[in-house]
Order: structure tokens, then sequence, then C-alpha cells
């Protein structure tokens, strides 16, 4: 009855079997601040993307600094990067390269990385993924 002559919902706050705890409020208002919560929660959350750097293992030196400038930029975002390196033809015979490459590019950001999955061999291709510290 006071709820009515209020203007108010009666809200069931602890529905206990004995005795229900209920409170006097408008309800919409509250409905629509827990909605605002909410959005501002998913507002604030940063999805973590996995970004790809596909290199080849007998890349140039500018190009490389390229690449390590791209790698860069995704870290600081706070993205992880799967590096992959492709080999073709008779790159095929000289894998040890690819490994060197991959192993250079944990040197060059052991400072903002870490190695999340060490290098692996997948047919034609060898990746490795890092993610920021």
């Amino acid at each position: 009855m006071a709820a009515r002559t209020a203007g108010l919902d009666l809200v069931e706050v602890a529905p206990n079997p004995k005795m229900p705890v209920v409170k006097i409020l408008d309800y919409g208002k509250v409905r629509f601040e827990n909605q605002k919560k909410k959005a501002a929660a998913r507002k604030k959350q940063k999805t973590q993307e996995v970004k790809e750097i596909k290199m080849r293992p007998n890349i140039d030196t500018h190009d490389y600094e390229t690449k390590g400038k791209a790698i860069r930029k995704f870290i600081e975002r706070g993205d992880k990067v799967k590096v992959t390196i492709r080999f073709r033809g008779r790159e095929m015979a000289h894998m040890d390269r690819g490994t060197d490459l991959l192993s250079r590019v944990k040197e060059d950001f052991e400072d903002i990385v870490k190695v999340e999955f060490e290098p692996k061999t997948e047919g034609r291709m060898m990746t490795m993924v890092i993610a920021p510290k």
C-alpha cells in the first residue's frame, strides 16, 4: 500500500521462504542503472586479437625491419602476434633458416613479449605465437 501511494514499486530483494525481504523503489530506474553498468563494463573490456605476420626464410634486412615495426605496433596495442614463415620449393631443404629467423624475432622483442607457442613446423609453414608481457 505504501508503495502505491508513493508511486513506486514493491521489489523482492531476497526470496527467503520464511520471511521474504522487499524494498520500495522505482524498478524502472534500477533496471536502467544496471543496463548502464553492463554497457560501461563492455566498453572497458579489451578483446585480444591474434595478428599474423608472414615472412619468407630469406627475408631482406629492410623487409625484416618493416615487419618488426608492425610486430611492435601490434604488441603495444595489446594483441598477440603469430609469426609465420612459409617455405617454397628448395627452401624446404633449409628449414634451419626459418628456425634462425624465428629465434632472431624472439631475441629482438624479448623485452616486450613472451613466447606463447614455441616454433613448430606444419608442412611448409613454421609458426610461433608471441604475446605482450
